[in-house]
C-alpha cells in the first residue's frame, strides 16, 4: 500500500470529520464519545491449544490410538534446539478447568481455544515431509490441534473426562469470570487425499447420528465427481490448502451440516466465534452463516483469521455487506512485532496500523490484536522486556487484546510450529509462572485494563508516537460513563521523564497503577520507569476544547462511515 496516498487519504477524512463535528468547532461536553459500543470490546483473551496447555486427565489420552500410525506424542527432529511434536500430548478438558483461575488471576477474561470436534484416529500418511520452516507440510501429524474435522457434531475423545464435557467446561469457565471463545472452521475437514493407501475417516465427514455424509475417497480434487457421486458433493474439486478436503461454499446441503453443530456447541455455552481460515470462502458465505447463528443468539461477536498484513484485504470481512464478522488485526501483528522484536522500530511504527480515522474497517476498535499465535513465529523480543512493553500496549491500545499461552513467561519465544511454537506447556509451568519477570507486570496492566472503561471502548487520540514514547488519551463518554485515560509508555532501557499539556483537561488525576492523585493545571510531568508504563485517569466529562475538538472529529468520522455502510 502506498504510504503517502495513505496518508492523504487519512488527512482528507480527518479534515471532512471536523467538518461534520461542527466546522471544526468544540464539541459541547455533553457529546457522546466511544470508540465502540460492542459489549465484547470489554473483554481480554487468553488463546490456548487444549492439548498443549495442560494433562489433567491422563485416562482419555488414547496413547495407544493408531495403531501403526500412532497419535501420541510423535517427535520431530530439532529446529533451532527445540524438538516439536506433531502427536496428541494429553492436554484436556480437566487441564483447562483446573487452571480457570490461574488464567483470571492473570487478568483475562475470556478463553479462546482450540476447536472442540472430532479429529482422525490416526495420523495423516499423506502429504509433504515435515520441515522446520514448512507451512502445511502434514505428514505424520495428528489432528491433535483440532482443525482437521471428520465429525463437526461430536468432540474429539482426547477432551472430555467423565462428567466433563463441553456444556460442563463452560459452566466450570464462568465461575471463574471467564467467556468461552468457540473456534470455527468453515473452510475444510481432514486431509483428504496423497495417501499411500487410503485411512479411515480422513476425508470424510459424518453427521449427529455417525451417518456418513462426505467421502474423498484419497482422490485429488480434480478426480472428483459431485455430479454423480453424492459423496463428494460436499468437497470443491480444486486444491487449496494443502491436502484438505476443500468445503464446497456453493452446496446448500454443507451450510446447514456447519450451523447446525454449531448452533449446538454454542448452546452450550458459548459466548463468542473465533473463525479460522476465513478469507478462504467466499462473503456470501459467512454472510449467511453468522446471520443464522445471529437469528438465534443476537449480537454474537465473531472474529475471524484473514491471514494479510494489509488492511485493505482483511478490512470487507468486518463490512455488514459481508457478515459483520471482525478479524484479527495483523497489520498491528506486524507492527508490534518490528516494534517490541528484534528489530525495535520506534512507537511511530504504529501509527500506520491504528487506522483510527478514515480506516477500511467497519470499527478499529472492535478489531481482536495480538502479536502472535500457533500460526507463525512466536514473539522473538531481545530480552523479556520487549514482552512487557508488548503487553503495555496490547492492553492500553484500541482493539481487544489476545494473548497466546506461555507468552506470559516468554514461552518458546522465536519459535514456529514445527520447532516448539505449539510446545506442551504443562502444570509445573504453570506454577512456577509468577516468578517470572514477564508475569507480574502482564497481570498489572490486565487487571487495569479490566477495571477502567477508557481503556476497553474509549476513543484513542495520540499525542505522540515516537521513539520509545508512546502517548495517547482514551475517552469514553457515554451513559453513565465518563472516563479519560492518559497513557504514557516507555520502551527506553532508562527511566525518562514525560511532560503532557496538550490536550490535557486541568483537574484531578489519579494514578491508576501506583496510587495518589495529581493536580493538574497546565501539564502533568511524571517520570516513567524502563520498560514501564504510567496511567492517569480523570472521571468527568470532557472540557479540553482541543481534545474535545479530536474526539469529535472520530466520532464523526465513524458515524459517517456507520451510515454509509448501513445503505
Amino acid at each position: 500500500m502506498n504510504g503517502a496516498g495513505t496518508t492523504r487519504r487519512r488527512m482528507g477524512a480527518l479534515a471532512v470529520a471536523l467538518a461534520l463535528a461542527g466546522t471544526g468547532l468544540p464539541a459541547t461536553a455533553s457529546d457522546e464519545f466511544y470508540g465502540t459500543l460492542e459489549p465484547f470490546a470489554s473483554e481480554a483473551v487468553y488463546f490456548l491449544l487444549t492439548d498443549r496447555f495442560v494433562n489433567g486427565d491422563p485416562d482419555n489420552d488414547h496413547r495407544d490410538q493408531g495403531g501403526g500410525h500412532p497419535t501420541f506424542d510423535r517427535p520431530l527432529a530439532p529446529c533451532d534446539g527445540e524438538v516439536g511434536n506433531v502427536g496428541y500430548l494429553g492436554g484436556d478438558f480437566r487441564g483447562l478447568l483446573d487452571n480457570a483461575g490461574y488464567i483470571a488471576d492473570l487478568g483475562f477474561t475470556a478463553v479462546w481455544t482450540t476447536p472442540i470436534v472430532d479429529n482422525p484416529d490416526q495420523a495423516f500418511t499423506g502429504g509433504q515431509e515435515i520441515t522446520c520452516t514448512g507451512f502445511n507440510t502434514d505428514r505424520g501429524k495428528t489432528g491433535y490441534h483440532g482443525y482437521w474435522a471428520i465429525n463437526f457434531h461430536r468432540l474429539d475423545e482426547h477432551l472430555p473426562s467423565p462428567g466433563l464435557d463441553f456444556a460442563a467446561l463452560n459452566r466450570g469457565l464462568k465461575a471463574h469470570g471467564l467467556k468461552t471463545i468457540l473456534d470455527v472452521v468453515g473452510n475444510h475437514g481432514s486431509p483428504a487425499f496423497s495417501m499411500p493407501v487410503a485411512q479411515p475417516q480422513f476425508g470424510q465427514l459424518f453427521d449427529a447420528d455417525g451417518k456418513l455424509v462426505a467421502d474423498h475417497q484419497n482422490l485429488h480434487p480434480s478426480q472428483l465427481d459431485p455430479a454423480s457421486h453424492p459423496l463428494h458433493r460436499f468437497y470443491n474439486t480444486a486444491p487449496e490448502l494443502a491436502e484438505l478436503s476443500d468445503l464446497n461454499a456453493d452446496n446448500p446441503e454443507v451450510m446447514d451440516y456447519l450451523v447446525s453443530a454449531y448452533l449446538k456447541w454454542i448452546g452450550q455455552g458459548v459466548d463468542a466465534l473465533r473463525i479460522d481460515t476465513i478469507r478462504h470462502q467466499p462473503f456470501a458465505f459467512w454472510k449467511e452463516f453468522a446471520g443464522r447463528v445471529r437469528a438465534q443468539y443476537p449480537g454474537m461477536y465473531m472474529f475471524g483469521e484473514a491471514f494479510d498484513n494489509e488492511a485493505a484485504n482483511i478490512a470487507p470481512f468486518t463490512l455488514p455487506e459481508n457478515g459483520g464478522i471482525s478479524v484479527l488485526d495483523f497489520p498491528m501483528k506486524e507492527a508490534m512485532v518490528a516494534v517490541f522484536g528484534r528489530q525495535r522500530a520506534g512507537f511511530e511504527r504504529m501509527e500506520q496500523a491504528l487506522y483510527l480515522v478514515g480506516g477500511p474497517y467497519a470499527n478499529p476498535y472492535d478489531l481482536a490484536t495480538f502479536y502472535d499465535n500457533h500460526d507463525m513465529r512466536r514473539l522473538d523480543p531481545v530480552d523479556d522486556n520487549g514482552y512487557i512493553d508488548a503487553h503495555n500496549w496490547l492492553f492500553t491500545a484500541r482493539g481487544i487484546p489476545v494473548v497466546y499461552y506461555g507468552s506470559e513467561v516468554g514461552f518458546m519465544r522465536g519459535q514456529l510450529e514445527h520447532g516448539g511454537n505449539r510446545a506442551y506447556f504443562g502444570q509445573e509451568r504453570i506454577d512456577a509462572a509468577p516468578e517470572s519477570p514477564i508475569f507480574a507486570p502482564l497481570q498489572r496492566i490486565a487487571k487495569l485494563r479490566q477495571a477502567t472503561a477508557a481503556l476497553q471502548r474509549g476513543l484513542q487520540v495520540n499525542e505522540r508516537l515516537q521513539g520509545d514514547q508512546a502517548v495517547f488519551y482514551r475517552v469514553l463518554q457515554h451513559g453513565d460513563s465518563a472516563q479519560t485515560a492518559l497513557v504514557l509508555l516507555n520502551k527506553g532501557d532508562t527511566a525518562t521523564t514525560f511532560e503532557v499539556s496538550r490536550y490535557l483537561q486541568p483537574g484531578q488525576w489519579r494514578d491508576a497503577l501506583d496510587g495518589g492523585t495529581v493536580k493538574v493545571k497546565r501539564a502533568l510531568k511524571t517520570e516513567v520507569p524502563a520498560h514501564g508504563v504510567k496511567v492517569f485517569v480523570l472521571d468527568g466529562e470532557v472540557r479540553q476544547a482541543a481534545l474535545q475538538a479530536q474526539l469529535a472529529a472520530a466520532m464523526a468520522d465513524q458515524q459517517a462511515r456507520t451510515q454509509r455502510l448501513a445503505r
